[in-house]
């Protein structure tokens, strides 16, 4: 039996999610097999189970590995300062719209996530709450109740939208949904 250096069962299990996060958020959950995540990480079939039970323990560990990933990029805006504004438009750009793979996990897998088990909608419910709340810090006025409302609003918006510019076929009209969208989301949160 050959021994890896240690950590190499960790780095291999991360690869493992990189890979199926990026392929399950770029074609969906459903049109993504196991076969076709192992082979794009240059792992057999058998690897796969060292790692996770099933195909949903995997769908379950993506879902909270890229929401911590989202959660710690609003930490960072919060920590830095960033305003509000300039996250809505981030969240709404061309840029964003173009990088399903890479980009938010909820507009590429929540048409997705709600058909699938407890345990997963569970713990996309806990990181969506905690992504709402720093959307909320964020907010400047109102009282925390307030600012939660607001939050909710503006965010069902922007993956709404982001949702929608990418359905459509017609490249000026997706502009126009994001160049919409954010002034959707602006005065939301601004409780306008």
């Amino acid at each position: 039996m050959a021994r890896y250096d240690k950590g190499h069962r960790d780095t291999t299990r991360r690869h493992i999610l990189d890979v199926a996060s990026a392929q399950f958020r770029e074609s969906g959950i459903a049109a993504i097999g196991l076969a076709g995540i192992m082979s794009e990480a240059g792992l057999t079939n058998g690897a796969f189970y060292t790692h996770f039970k099933s195909k949903e323990d995997l769908v379950r560990a993506v879902v909270l590995d890229a929401l911590e990933r989202r959660e710690q990029r609003h930490k960072d805006n919060l920590a830095s300062g960033v305003a509000l504004e300039t996250v809505i438009r981030d969240y709404l750009s061309p840029r964003h719209r173009d990088r399903a793979a890479t980009g938010c996990p909820t507009a590429a897998l929540v048409s997705e996530i709600a058909r699938h088990p407890k345990a997963t909608r569970e713990a996309f419910t806990g990181k969506m709450s905690d992504i709402i709340a720093l959307i909320a810090a964020q907010i400047p006025d109102g009282s925390a109740a307030e600012r939660r409302r607001r939050a909710i609003k503006a965010y069902s918006a922007m993956v709404g939208a982001l949702q929608l510019s990418r359905a459509v076929s017609d490249r000026q009209l997706s502009e126009e949904i994001l160049e919409n969208a954010v002034e959707a989301a602006l005065a939301l949160a601004k409780g306008q």
